[in-house]
């Protein structure tokens, strides 16, 4: 019995080294194929790495060219705002002084020229995107208004705007002043 033990052994000795044989050819294969790629496989992978390239600095000066818009109009929103916030006191005079000429004898030159003037700084704001904001019996918001006072009123709604002291004005979503407003039923 002990000799039919060693012929077993024998055979899957011969069996593993056959394996072993095998493994070590595969893995010489494996290893000469890693180390020639072919002139196509190079060039293939040169050209993946160039596209890849091309595509992320095609994606940064895409990106560029949006934020430097960008920039050159806020810039130009910010000059603009600026420059307004100067010449708004001259519109709040202007509508100071149309209101002030109402139903009062004054000379019908004077208070037309100054309606012209006004008509004319009006025109100029326009042509600027410059809005003016804020009447009343609109809705109060702190984010559009400055409430200088609060009222009680039966005739208006509650946070409803009674009376204006100052227009406001902007340019697109961009607040250039806030408007002055009396607040009725805060």
């Amino acid at each position: 019995m002990k000799k039919e033990k060693k012929k077993p052994e024998v055979e899957e000795t011969e069996q593993v080294t056959e394996a072993e044989k095998s493994t070590e050819e595969t893995a010489e294969e494996v290893v000469e194929e890693k180390k020639e790629p072919t002139a196509e496989a190079k060039l293939t992978e040169e050209l993946k790495a160039e596209k890849e390239k091309y595509i992320r600095l095609f994606a940064e000066y895409d990106n560029y060219r949006k934020r430097t818009s960008a920039e050159k109009l806020q810039i130009y929103d910010d000059a603009t705002a600026h420059a307004v916030k100067e010449l708004l006191p001259l519109a709040d005079s202007m509508t100071n002084a149309l209101a002030q000429f109402e139903g009062k004898d004054v000379p019908e030159e004077f208070s037309k020229g100054i309606e012209l003037i006004a008509q004319q700084l009006k025109t100029c704001l326009e042509k600027l995107k410059v809005e003016a904001f804020c009447e009343v019996g609109d809705t109060f918001d702190p984010e559009l208004h400055n409430a200088v006072s609060m009222v009680e009123d039966a005739d208006l709604g509650e946070n409803t705007i009674s009376a204006v002291y100052q227009k406001g004005y902007k340019i697109g979503d961009k607040i250039i002043r806030h408007a002055m407003v009396v607040v009725a039923n805060a």
